[in-house]
């Protein structure tokens, strides 16, 4: 007996089909793709890849969201996954929540039509192109990739496939980041000159000895495409972010908002910048590799500069006639006036988010865009990507953001991919 599929993936597989078909698709227009659109009572089924801490987070949040139902959840480490069906399975009421430990498996069901990824990021695009291949839209927790050549393809993929694909960069969807680029992009701080993302510090550690892994945990499926090496306490949970084999430390973790924001309020988040440089602090101990201390200055082809630096907060527009600096849960202008500043019909007005949970939810019953589309949160973090390489180099590199690759510099170029661990390949 032939498994039965949701209205709704019906209706992805026959636009995909229609789309690879080179068939015209009315109303292309604006942020978004044209298709019908399915019945607002039709709850979307859901898929959580990853359910650690920001996973279960998420989780939390969707698990009593009206318009979804949660089917599965997928973890390589056993208590994460039990945890995550025991939550699921309580709200609901019943024990019809699955669990794996292969994501592959999870995409491999026809009546999920879509999946969260919160995983260590260095499987965030494997992961995210085989849920395109598999029909599934695609939530991904930030930083979307660990390299640009990465998100190159994905951008590709997710085009070929017809994805509604949310990055996990959600302070787009906080009304004073918008706020605080719409006065930007107004001219309301006169002509930009400078902007100043502020990330945190970075860690630093013992030399903590290799242990066996915690029961339940499956290491060799934890590293997966990255190196093979001995478990150890420092390279698992949240502190895979200090290892540049599974992420790129603060300038990806915090860059991939603060850079985010910048890049919106610059009016560049389909662009990049034309060059970087700058100096890095790493460990001088431990087994930490990331920077803990930065500072890197891009120049973008408007003459604006953009600085990343440590420690203070958010991120802060500097214009010839004064200044905006916004932050999780505050903003602060210079004049204040500029805080009480209302944009008129004429002006440039951002897209207002209900959440960004939930425009990724609008937007897989509309089929449009969402508010940070997988080719805006790629272009984001490879500009914490290129901060990166330009610190590990040592030296200032010039970057076409048109082609995605550096000028005239091989060496350069090496870094923007990065070698799989077979067979995982991309």
């Amino acid at each position: 007996m032939p498994k039965q599929i949701s209205r709704r993936r019906f209706l992805n597989r026959i636009t995909a089909q229609t789309a690879a078909a080179g068939m015209f698709l009315p109303a292309l227009a604006g942020r978004g793709y044209a298709q019908p659109k399915i019945s607002a009572n039709d709850r979307i089924t859901l898929g959580f890849i990853g359910v650690g801490g920001m996973g279960t987070g998420q989780l939390r949040d969707l698990v009593h969201h009206p318009e979804i139902q949660i089917l599965a959840c997928c973890d390589v480490y056993e208590p994460h996954r039990l945890r995550a069906k025991e939550r699921v399975d309580e709200t609901y009421g019943n024990t019809d929540c699955d669990v794996y430990k292969d994501y592959r498996e999870l995409l491999a069901r026809d009546d999920i039509d879509s999946v969260l990824i919160a995983t260590p990021d260095h499987w965030h695009t494997l992961i995210a192109t085989a849920a395109c291949q598999a029909g599934k839209d695609v939530y991904c927790q930030k930083p979307l990739t660990l390299c640009i050549d990465e998100g190159k393809e994905l951008v590709k993929t997710v085009r070929r496939y017809g994805t509604v694909f949310q990055v996990g960069s959600q302070q787009r969807s906080s009304s004073n980041f918008r706020f605080a680029c719409e006065l930007v992009l107004n001219g309301r701080i006169g002509k930009l000159q400078t902007v100043t993302a502020f990330l945190p510090d970075g860690y630093t550690c013992g030399w903590d000895p290799d242990t066996a892994p915690p029961e339940g945990l499956d290491w060799d499926f934890y590293l997966g495409p990255a190196p093979k090496v001995p478990f150890n306490n420092h390279r698992f949970l949240g502190t895979f972010r200090w290892f540049y084999d599974y992420s790129g430390g603060q300038f990806t973790d915090w860059g991939a908002h603060h850079l985010d924001i910048a890049q919106w309020g610059m009016g560049t988040q389909y662009s990049g910048p034309l060059s970087a440089e700058g100096t890095g602090v790493r460990p001088v101990d431990g087994l930490y590799e990331t920077f803990t201390d930065f500072n890197v200055t891009y120049e973008y082809p408007n003459g604006v500069r953009l600085i990343a630096t440590t420690p203070e907060r958010g991120t802060k527009f500097e214009g010839t006639d004064g200044w905006i600096q916004v932050w999780r849960g505050g903003i602060d202008a210079e004049p204040k006036d500029l805080l009480r500043e209302t944009l008129g019909t004429s002006d440039i007005h951002l897209f207002e988010s209900p959440g960004h949970e939930q425009n990724w939810i609008d937007c897989m019953r509309s089929r449009e865009r969402p508010l940070c589309d997988v080719e805006i949160g790629h272009r984001s973090i490879s500009v914490a990507h290129l901060g990166n390489i330009a610190m590990r180099l040592g030296r200032k590199v010039h970057w076409d953001p048109v082609k995605e690759e550096f000028i005239g510099d091989e060496e350069a170029n090496r870094w923007l991919m990065r070698p799989y661990r077979k067979p995982w390949a991309l």
